[in-house]
């Protein structure tokens, strides 16, 4: 028996088998149809339109939520967001204005246009789509308005100035009565669809929103604005109030000296009149002199002290007082014609040593009869207010307290 070649053929290796993937039979290649392009095209639209419309509304309601918002620049943003979005040429938002409706916003029309709404405010009636609208408390949509038989004369005027012939107005409700129209028009005839109109519809109720935030805002600031004025009165009254107590005071601490009681009413008088300084002259019958003073300027006072006695020369504010008995209340010094005359040696000197400006002069009566004058001063043009110059009350409940403690002490008025 012969032995095995070694040269012979070696056995064969286990190769491992490939694993084929079996073709299913009659399968088409994938393709896509036309139908299924025109959907996949169509939901796109569609993914787009809705992130432009959330971005614009996003825009709106940031400005919607601020506190010191201007209302116009709400609507005319609301007007121009959804002219964009519902590819409307141009957008107008009217609102009522009591018995009429005005123009509140305007996007894309001439200003010409917009001065011819602002010389033709309107009642709403059945002549025009924005007042078919306010009557029926819907939207509204005329493909043309100048085919439309119920289109009026009033109308055809706003058509004429304002150029459109497609027009969607939308009414705004708000608490069932209709406070105005959001309006999208269209150059040429050509309609909106269901789409747009129900689109600006949601931009209707947001003009809504936008307005009521600016009645309530509105009506917030008058309240606190009512309610600062009641607390400044009852600042003011109360400042009065003590500041005549202290006067009091002075008087009952201060037996026979008249001197602090004077310099007590300037200084209240002063800082609540929000004057610079003020004087008090006496009245003896035949001239005015100088009796108290507060933070009097030292040039002025010297002027004063050198001519003690002042004769009132009718022209001036001494001889208007003692003529009526009235109080005397200049804005403007530098304007009065005695200055510009320079006539009135007084006048001048006060201008041009003091400063003085805006100046207020109360006469000092008992039973008609003048005492003195009480006077307060301003170096800048600001004239005193009907409460202050009133404040000088405080003044008089001092005057027969002053004229009966010169008699019971039998001094003159020098005191």
């Amino acid at each position: 028996m012969k032995k095995p070649s070694k040269a012979g053929p070696r056995p064969a290796k286990a190769r491992p088998r490939k694993t084929l993937k079996r073709k299913g039979r009659n399968v088409p290649k994938p393709h896509h149809s036309s139908s299924s392009a025109g959907e996949l095209t169509r939901l796109t639209r569609e993914r787009d339109e809705a992130l432009e419309q959330q971005a614009a509304t996003a825009d709106v309601l940031k400005i919607i939520s601020r506190s010191t918002f201007d209302l116009k620049t709400v609507l005319n943003t609301l007007a121009e967001s959804a002219a964009r979005l519902c590819a409307a040429d141009k957008g107008l938002i009217f609102q009522q204005d009591g018995d009429v409706w005005r123009l509140a916003a305007n996007y894309g029309f001439s200003p010409e246009a917009e001065q011819y709404a602002a010389e033709h405010p309107f009642q709403p009636n059945r002549g025009s789509v924005t007042g078919r609208a306010a009557l029926e408390g819907k939207a509204i949509h005329i493909a043309d308005v100048l085919a439309d038989p119920e289109y009026g004369a009033f109308a055809r005027g706003y058509q004429r100035a304002f150029g459109y012939r497609t027009y969607l107005g939308v009414p705004l409700p708000r608490d069932g009565t209709t406070i105005g129209s959001f309006s999208l028009t269209r150059d040429e005839v050509s309609p909106f669809t269901e789409k747009q109109i129900e689109l600006a519809t949601t931009f209707a109720a947001q003009a809504v929103i936008a307005i009521e935030n600016a009645r309530l805002l509105n009506e917030l600031r008058q309240r606190t604005a009512d309610l600062s004025q009641r607390t400044t009165d009852l600042t003011e009254s109360l400042e009065q109030q003590t500041a005549t107590s202290e006067v009091l005071q002075v008087i009952n601490s201060t037996p026979g000296d008249l001197q602090p009681v004077f310099a007590t009413m300037l200084e209240k008088a002063v800082r609540i009149c929000d004057a610079n300084f003020g004087n008090v002259y006496r009245w003896d019958g035949e001239s005015f002199s100088l009796l108290a003073t507060y933070n009097t300027p030292v040039a002025f006072l010297d002027y004063r002290k050198r001519s003690p006695n002042i004769s009132p020369d009718p022209r001036s504010s001494f001889g208007r007082i003692l003529a009526t008995k009235e109080v005397v209340h200049v804005a403007d010094a530098t304007t009065l014609s005695n200055y510009v005359a320079r006539s009135v040696p007084g006048l001048v000197a006060a201008v041009e040593l003091a400063g003085i400006r805006s100046f207020l002069f109360v006469p000092m009566l008992k039973e008609g009869e003048l005492l003195g004058i009480f006077t307060v001063f301003r170096r800048e043009v600001c004239p005193f207010t009907d409460k202050q110059i009133a404040g000088h009350e405080l003044c008089r409940a001092s005057r027969y307290r002053y004229r009966e403690r010169a008699a019971a002490q039998g001094t003159s008025r020098e005191n």
